[in-house]
């Protein structure tokens, strides 16, 4: 058979029995961990910034303009794993160990797979950042390896999640200077080796991801790391900063996936459906420029077709593809119409400005 194999035709048998779930709460006799697990492809997003905005008392609506629950909406519509960051000692104790363990067992209840991203920082950790967390600052090499196993380690305890990335976009490595992957390498892969260790004496469950942002040079990267204990190769791709090409990213995807026989997911991606405003905070996109046109417009229905493209790249024209993620699903404009420190990603979220569910969660669904 084609990639739609056996293990995905019983997986999309397995998803529709749960679709049938009141949208509130789990089935009595149901086993929300077990049932998660019963079903190969990843079909995720990332709403980790959701418990905050959750506090705001934001109000969420389906098409016709019911109210509904939002995480009954994401598993009614297919989801079956949630990805959520994770920082060491942020400061103002959102995606901390505390807010990230009571929201996964939150997210449980519902039948979700849990995907942690590790940053290794108090913030945002990507290709242009790697701050090392501030009480780890200071220490010698050998204490800074020693902290990220004991802090893997306690979070491995604590949530115990299905994934597992160590890293987040680590193309320039992690815990910045020292592990920085251009100027030390050995130090970069002693330390990834570290928090892979951490979780390999935890659990011999959990799957273990590196996260690369991009395509460019991920051939390059991943050969660096072929000693690696790792199960799954993980890739951002945002056509603003990683290119339009679809064929030309599909190819060099299956490559890097055959070349390295791991499984492999899309970690992160996201389109608009629009580029207009609902806050005064700066959008990352708002020209037309940085879309894929004429395929994909700044529409709801442009939205949901990339997604789709998406799913149909990872699932039917990469090799060892799993499924895909879509990050900032939550980020509607949750501080209001005026702020300027609001969403940066409100266009594409989840939810139209109305807070009216969009087509593009229709995207998770097999069928």
């Amino acid at each position: 058979m084609s990639k739609f194999s056996i293990r995905y035709i019983i997986s999309a048998i397995l998803l529709l029995s749960l679709f049938s779930c009141k949208k509130e709460k789990v089935p009595e006799n149901e086993d929300p961990v077990k049932t998660a697990m019963d079903y190969t492809y990843v079909s995720a997003v990332d709403i980790s910034s959701f418990p905050e905005i959750n506090a705001s008392n934001q109000q969420f609506f389906d098409s016709a303009g019911n109210e509904i629950s939002f995480l009954s909406a994401l598993k009614d519509n297919g989801v079956n794993t949630i990805r959520l960051r994770l920082w060491v000692n942020p400061t103002d104790g959102h995606s901390s160990l505390n807010e990230v363990k009571t929201f996964a067992a939150t997210l449980r209840t519902f039948g979700f797979r849990i995907w942690l991203t590790l940053h290794y920082s108090d913030t945002w950790a990507d290709p242009g950042q790697q701050i090392t967390p501030t009480t780890w600052q200071g220490i010698t090499f050998n204490e800074l390896k020693d902290s990220i196993y004991s802090y893997t380690k306690i979070v491995m305890d604590e949530i115990s999640p299905e994934f597992i990335q160590i890293g987040n976009e680590i193309n320039s490595g992690i815990l910045h200077p020292t592990g920085n992957s251009t100027t030390n390498p050995f130090q970069f892969k002693t330390l990834l080796e570290a928090g892979i260790k951490a979780v390999r004496d935890q659990s011999s469950q959990t799957k273990i991801i590196l996260h690369y942002a991009g395509i460019k040079d991920s051939d390059w990267f991943f050969d660096q790391l072929d000693t690696m204990d790792y199960d799954i190769i993980g890739l951002s791709y945002y056509p603003i900063w990683h290119g339009k090409n679809l064929d030309s990213i599909a190819s060099a995807i299956s490559s890097l996936a055959t070349v390295h026989a791991k499984e492999i997911v899309l970690a992160e991606t996201a389109y608009p459906f629009t580029l207009d405003y609902n806050d005064y905070t700066n959008n990352i996109i708002g020209l037309e420029s940085q879309l894929i046109l004429p395929e994909f417009p700044a529409t709801a229905e442009g939205q949901l077709a990339f997604v789709e493209r998406m799913k149909k790249m990872m699932l039917t024209e990469v090799n060892q593809g799993i499924g895909l993620c879509y990050w900032g699903a939550e980020l509607v404009a949750w501080k209001g119409p005026v702020a300027s420190d609001g969403s940066a990603w409100e266009n594409q979220a989840f939810f139209g400005f109305d807070n009216k569910l969009l087509p593009v969660s229709k995207a998770f669904k097999f069928n």
